[in-house]
């Protein structure tokens, strides 16, 4: 039997089956996923405005299979709703109905989206109230939280097996919206600009030694990110940057610095960014100076200034146009 995504005619039925979303945590408590999908809550009206005749080509419906079965979903999708996903969305030509928001951690600011923010720590109401003819979600919903939002479109959520693979995501995504020619044309041009922003890297820096940090105000600690880390490994994979030691034998996707170690990082150049708001917030400013302390004045980055402040909301995401763009920052400051 197919699943469906169809809206509830009742409000009460649809009040007596939903339940809170209960957010799901990931690699860090100041990332996307770990914020994860909120608590959307409770109250769904019983009908979507605007509703209107389709035509044949908008009510054409096929089936797809995600990571919870078979799905039945439009096959030309208008209206798209893309949790944490509109990063891909957006790369493939497709606006988004809304922005996944989230209080403690924001939004994705790069993408410079001019649509509704949806809070994911609210009503799904919000949600409902944009019409959309399909949502496509990611790791952070599982099938009590993807129940829910099937209630207000069909719904996709990814398989498990490519959440950790920017390319595979947005093949999946295009596939989803039935577009997989535009993901090829994406991805080759964005490989062609990955080939040739290695290349300058490595005749910049060579083998000078890289190392990734995130200042965590919220418990005054400094994270060192390992070439495992899904949102910043591919500064070392594929533009060719070269990882200190200690990031290099991590097995982990971060792990916190003590100050017995700060003096080993032995970093050529230094790229960090906060785990929340921007440079300009005092609180990170603040943390910031902790670089500039006794710990840190031998390390080879802090005395040739080699420390490159970095956006935090592109750096912490591991979408196409976030490491797109993490490239573009590399060659800004690396490439004299």
């Amino acid at each position: 039997m197919y699943r469906w995504g169809r809206k509830m005619a009742g409000t009460a039925l649809i009040l007596g089956m939903m339940m809170g979303i209960v957010a799901c945590g990931a690699n860090s408590p100041s990332s996307p996923e770990a914020a994860g999908q909120g608590n959307a809550a409770n109250a769904l009206p019983s009908a979507a405005p605007g509703s209107t005749a389709k035509s044949d080509k908008e009510s054409a419906t096929r089936i797809v299979t995600d990571e919870f079965g078979e799905v039945e979903i439009p096959a030309h999708p208008q209206r798209v709703a893309g949790m944490y996903l509109e990063d891909y969305l957006t790369a493939l030509g497709v606006t988004p109905v809304v922005q996944w928001y989230h209080p403690s951690w924001g939004k994705q600011d790069y993408l410079n989206l001019s649509v509704p923010q949806f809070d994911i720590t609210g009503s799904l109401e919000a949600l409902l109230d944009q019409n959309p003819d399909l949502i496509i979600v990611d790791g952070a919903v599982d099938a009590a939280k993807y129940e829910l939002y099937s209630k207000i479109a069909p719904t996709y959520r990814l398989k498990e097996n490519i959440l950790q693979d920017s390319t595979e995501i947005l093949k999946a995504v295009a596939d989803v919206m039935n577009i997989p020619d535009k993901a090829d044309s994406v991805l080759a041009e964005y490989e062609q600009k990955a080939a040739d922003g290695k290349a300058k890297l490595q005749q910049a820096v060579g083998q000078e030694k890289v190392a990734v940090l995130r200042l965590n105000v919220a418990d005054k600690s400094i994270a060192l990110f390992g070439v495992k880390n899904r949102l910043t490994g591919l500064i070392y994979d594929q533009f060719g940057l070269e990882p200190i030691p200690m990031a290099a034998e991590m097995t982990e996707y971060q792990s916190a610095l003590s100050e017995e170690v700060v003096p080993e990082l032995a970093a050529d150049h230094i790229i960090v960014f906060p785990a929340n708001g921007t440079w300009e917030d005092p609180e990170n400013q603040e943390a910031y100076k902790t670089l500039e302390g006794p710990l840190w004045k031998n390390i080879p980055a802090i005395q040739n200034g080699n420390v490159y402040k970095m956006e935090r909301s592109h750096w912490q995401s591991g979408a196409i146009t976030a490491n797109s763009m993490k490239l573009d920052d590399l060659l800004k400051y690396m490439v004299k």
